[in-house]
């Protein structure tokens, strides 16, 4: 059976556009609700949301399908998606909801799912929930109803989590950090974490209105926190995206640094330190010269398919901890069960605390391959494989690259585009063969 609601992260589209209506939610809700209870007949869920306006309709809509399926809920309100899967193992609920389309603009939303443990649910879980989708209704009683109740201290107890990451032996004392919150769910929690470990806090991207998450902002909008580091004369900047899961730092000089990077400089830090690193988890847009870098300190690399939750099913497979993708999710399983920004920009921060160096430092000898990326937008879920000039395309580029570089290919799992990808050492061609490619593909 195919997936025909979920994609690479929980279910995602234009709010008003099907599935992204409240009847649907109501569906979701109350299908959810029926798997959940067939291991756990009183089931409760945890469910947070970001800070889109849609959030209040999803939020209400999921709250009414679990109620009717026989199942409690606990709001959150606002809440960064790894807050939310660390409340629901420390809170042992059953189940965690995030109301998030992470870095899309506000018109979007999506719904994804934790495990009572905090981690990504698996395939099949997402196909047994289809497979109730599916299927009619089935209304508990009155009696057996679930009921709903608000959790006032959510971003308290998480603000406490993301401190007990940071080594109590460092501080950041002495540091001015920018923080960019993308208007988005940590808006009201990252500020703080960074000011309570003893840093100057600069706050921008932290007034959201419910139409501003990711608007000029944030992880995926860097530029923003490039200028106000620099304005302010900070030290270090820190940006998310609007569920606070994809992180992307700025150093004083303005200059920006990608997940890649950061994911390496967590390495050295641990290998500097003594500690076995024996893998490392990337995904198949992982910078080649980070690659190399790792495999000259006797790291090994594995590339998984792109989505964090590919990565977290390799290094659990794997026994590893560390893993990460260049947009910025990063995986340490030593501190979170899932990809954490601020969890991540602290042990950065505490890598160079700890070490006393600059980033630019940490990061000596590695030296990033240009990557060219063009989206084309395509129908939803068509298969870009039966595109015959761009297949035949592929293979004269592949073939002109040999071994000085690489060609991706794929759709995204998030939205309705192609993303034609090229790597190589010089720009100018990467940039010209991935033209090609984009032109290729947009001839069907």
């Amino acid at each position: 059976m195919s997936r025909t609601f979920f994609g690479t992260d929980g279910i995602r589209g234009t709010v008003g556009t099907a599935p992204i209506t409240a009847d649907f939610m109501l569906r979701l809700g109350h299908a959810v609700g029926r798997v959940l209870r067939r291991r756990a007949p009183k089931a409760t869920v945890l469910i947070g949301k970001d800070t889109r306006v849609s959030g209040y309709m999803i939020e209400s809509a999921l709250e009414a399908g679990f109620a009717s399926a026989g199942v409690d809920v606990l709001l959150t309100g606002p809440l960064p998606t790894p807050g939310v899967a660390y409340l629901t193992r420390a809170l042992r609920v059953d189940l965690g909801v995030v109301i998030s389309a992470s870095h899309n603009p506000f018109g979007d939303n999506g719904v994804k799912f934790f495990s009572a443990s905090g981690e990504k649910l698996p395939d099949q879980w997402e196909m047994d929930v289809e497979a109730a989708l599916a299927e009619p209704a089935q209304w508990v009683d009155s009696a057996a109803l679930g009921k709903a109740r608000r959790l006032d201290d959510a971003a308290g107890r998480y603000l406490e989590f993301c401190k007990s990451t940071f080594s109590q032996e460092l501080s950041l004392k002495g540091l001015k950090i920018v923080v960019d919150g993308a208007h988005g769910a940590a808006y009201h929690v990252a500020p703080s974490v960074f000011h309570e470990l003893g840093a100057e806090v600069i706050t921008i991207g932290c007034e959201p209105n419910g139409f501003n998450i990711n608007d000029k902002v944030g992880a995926t909008a860097p530029q923003a926190l490039v200028e106000a580091v620099v304005q302010h004369g900070a030290d270090y900047g820190v940006a998310l995206d609007g569920d606070a899961d994809r992180l992307q730092m700025v150093d004083v000089s303005g200059r920006c640094y990608d997940g890649d990077e950061l994911l390496y400089a967590v390495v050295a830090d641990r290998l500097a330190r003594g500690q076995a690193v024996p893998g490392v988890v990337g995904t198949l847009m992982t910078n080649m010269a980070v690659e190399q870098a790792l495999h000259g300190r006797g790291v090994p690399l594995v590339r998984a398919k792109v989505g964090d939750r590919y990565i977290l099913e390799e290094l659990l497979a794997r026994g590893w901890q560390l893993g990460g993708e260049n947009s910025g999710h990063l995986l340490v399983l030593d501190r979170h069960t899932t990809g954490d920004g601020i969890v991540s920009a602290l042990q950065v921060l505490q890598a160079i605390r700890r070490t006393g160096q600059t980033l630019p430092a940490l990061l000596d000898g590695v030296h990033l391959f240009p990557q060219v990326m063009i989206n084309v937008r395509l129908a939803v879920r068509s298969d870009w494989q039966q595109n015959a000039t761009l297949v035949a395309e592929k293979a004269r580029v592949e073939r002109e690259l040999g071994n000085d570089g690489r060609v991706l290919i794929r759709a995204s799992g998030t939205e309705p585009v192609l993303r034609v990808m090229v790597e190589t050492r010089e720009r100018a061609l990467a940039q010209a063969l991935a033209n090609r490619l984009a032109e290729a593909a947009r001839a069907s």
